[in-house]
Order: C-alpha cells, then structure tokens, then sequence
C-alpha cells in the first residue's frame, strides 16, 4: 500500500469575488443603460433633434439611468397640463425591453 501526503490550504477570497462581482455588475449596467440610450432615442419625436440628441445614459450607486437635460423632455414624456399630449420615449425604452435587459446583466455576470 502506497502512502502520499495531503495538504490543503484554505484561504479568505471574499474580497476578490466582491471586486469581481461589483465589477460584473458595471459591466452589465453600462450594457444595459446604453442598450436602454439606444431605445430611448429610437422612440423619441423628432422635430429638430435636439431632445434625440440630448439623450444620455449614466451608472451610479448600482444603477443605471437614462434621461435629457433638455427643458422640454418632461413636456414630451409625460404631457402637459395646457393640452400636449404626452408622447413617451422613455418609459418605453424600459417597459418595453425588460427581458432584454435581464439577459445582459445575466451575460454579464456570467462572464
């Protein structure tokens, strides 16, 4: 009977698989709110491009946002009080793409 040594060695790479992680989940927000800044100005109106133009995307504190500085963008999203319809490009650039989403966070943390 043969004999042999055995030695294991266990280590704390909690930090490691926190940075990762973290890092898996930016990755997969960014995709994401850039997926999302690409709907968004798809369905956006256009009259002279400016509001289209203005659409950016952002990540911070684990999520992602899209949106306009524009002064007019809440007037076209949502309406108006004095008449306007509303004619939203945000909202569907969300609700409409949900699955999608979900994919490439899940593409994202798996790579």
């Amino acid at each position: 009977m043969a004999e042999f040594e055995f030695s294991l060695n266990i280590g704390d790479n909690k930090d490691e698989i926190m940075k990762a992680l973290s890092d898996a989940v930016a990755v997969g927000l960014e995709a994401i709110g850039l997926t999302a800044e690409g709907y968004a100005k798809r369905y956006c109106p256009v009259d002279t491009g400016r509001l289209r133009n203005s659409i950016t995307h952002g990540v911070e504190n684990n999520a992602a946002y899209i949106g306009s500085n524009v002064e007019y963008a809440p007037d076209v999203e949502l309406g108006t009080s004095t008449g306007r319809r509303p004619r939203p490009y945000l909202r569907p650039a969300i609700q409409n793409h949900v699955a999608e989403y979900k994919k490439l966070m899940e593409d994202a943390l798996k790579s």
